[in-house]
């Protein structure tokens, strides 16, 4: 069945309807007619099976057969990428989509080859949540990673330091009531200003002394003996450009509480070291 992507404000239960590229992509290139089923989701948590009603040049309206709300994964895993020359960064995030990211973060480092004015950083940024959204509705990820706007080391850790992004909105859902067409409820709560704190900071790094992630989470976990959860909630990976970052960069990720993870014996790939390093915090957090 195909999915679609339906942004939380265009949410209505009572009269789901998809526009845009969305409809185009279902009535004009799938040729979905009324009668079809499709799947919408709306990247935080929730989704709908459907049944197309009606499709015009402009829209393609929905039926709400079945709702349901996925729980967001246990863990909060955020990838903050210095960007990689070509179209690596595409492959970044539709496999970070995949493994289970939260967000990304791309950043222009010292050795970034690529460079962005304004202009050309707000394109990147929105084909990058294009590739974001493709990818969650080729694998079925309900949470849908927010991809942030480029920036520097050093104005990210100002910015997560200072809590300047957004939080996600929490959502609860009502049991599900077959009397009024399977629609849950929604009750979104919606911080204008959040701190961003990550109980656990990594960046990769080729430098001796960088270590293995079992052993930076067994110390993780000897130092929260009295809490009621021993592992981190809020995960933070930096991944630095071809050459990797430089000294400057991973003193400076040091002081902002990262701990320097090594990427095992040999030199992998930007991309690789991506997928590697997401790989390995789901297998041992979500």
């Amino acid at each position: 069945m195909h999915r679609f992507h339906l942004p939380p404000n265009e949410w209505q239960s009572s009269a789901l309807a998809l526009s845009g590229a969305e409809a185009h992509h279902a009535g004009h290139v799938l040729r979905l007619q009324p009668g079809d089923r499709a799947v919408v989701f709306d990247g935080r948590g929730r989704e709908a099976t459907t049944d197309i009603t009606a499709v015009d040049s402009t829209t393609v309206h929905l039926r709400v057969l079945h709702e349901a709300l996925t729980a967001p994964l246990r863990c909060h895993i955020a990838l903050a990428q210095a960007i990689p020359k070509g179209k690596n960064m595409d492959l970044i995030v539709q496999k970070a989509v995949e493994i289970g990211a939260a967000e990304i973060f791309p950043l222009l480092s010292a050795r970034t080859v690529v460079q962005l004015d304004p202009e050309s950083a707000a394109q990147k940024q929105a084909k990058w949540q294009s590739v974001a959204i493709e990818a969650a509705k080729q694998c079925g990820q309900n949470w849908l990673p927010q991809v942030h706007e480029a920036r520097t080391p050093e104005e990210f850790f100002r910015d997560v330091d200072a809590g300047v992004a957004p939080a996600p909105p929490i959502l609860s859902v009502a049991p599900t009531n077959p009397q009024r067409g399977g629609a849950a409820e929604r009750h979104p709560e919606r911080p204008t200003r959040a701190p961003r704190h990550f109980d656990l900071q990594l960046v990769g790094s080729l430098q001796p002394g960088a270590r293995h992630l079992k052993e930076i989470l067994s110390d993780y976990e000897d130092e929260q003996e009295q809490e009621e959860s021993r592992r981190p909630r809020r995960v933070l990976m930096a991944i630095g450009p071809e050459g990797d970052f430089t000294p400057a960069e991973i003193s400076l990720a040091r002081s902002h509480g990262c701990v320097p993870l090594t990427l095992g014996p040999v030199i992998l790939r930007v991309e690789t070291a991506a997928i590697y390093c997401l790989s390995i915090l789901s297998y041992e957090l979500l």
